[in-house]
């Protein structure tokens, strides 16, 4: 942590092993920096004295939904723990991932996440536990196209007749019929 701060960094991560040591937690949440709190491998009991002690010293921070496999098995991501925790924590949650493919984080951003980790490198068949969980260039490429597409979908949630509609409610809908 005392290393870190030479750089001036804009936010801090509290890594998953590190959540339940509260020492480290509360030097962080003092320092008043957003934080992203990585949750794998721990139970609702240690993120809720995570949040507590980073609520008590003011400090925003983003929980980030995670499951510490390598490579996470999709049956074991349990995305609804997005809002779960959202709704108990009102606060803005994140995923970190660490399965094979795109679609889980895709599927996070849909359900809320604010933001999205996920490991980056440049030969997912390289030597260690993080490259078969992580993505390539063209995954990271594709993931932030496939949200930015899911963003622009979202619209503002007002019912309109579109411009784009006019033409074929003149050609499909019967008006005499209303």
């Amino acid at each position: 942590n005392n290393f870190l701060n030479n750089y001036k960094l804009k936010y801090n991560k509290v890594a998953s092993p590190m959540l339940t040591n509260v020492d480290l937690i509360v030097s962080i949440a003092k320092q008043k920096r957003f934080t992203f709190i990585s949750t794998g491998m721990s139970k609702m009991t240690d993120v809720e004295k995570a949040v507590k002690i980073f609520k008590k010293y003011n400090c925003k921070f983003s929980l980030m939904h995670c499951v510490s496999t390598y490579p996470c098995a999709e049956e074991d991501l349990n995305l609804k723990l997005i809002q779960v925790y959202k709704k108990k924590f009102n606060v803005d949650i994140g995923y970190s991932g660490h399965e094979k493919s795109v679609s889980p984080s895709l599927m996070a951003a849909c359900l809320g996440a604010t933001s999205i980790e996920r490991h980056i490198t440049l030969d997912r068949t390289m030597w260690g536990t993080d490259h078969a969980a992580s993505l390539e260039e063209n995954g990271m490429k594709n993931l932030v196209e496939l949200i930015r597409k899911f963003e622009r979908s979202l619209g503002d949630g007002k019912k309109k007749l579109l411009e784009s509609e006019k033409s074929s409610k003149k050609i499909i809908r019967d008006e005499s019929r209303s």
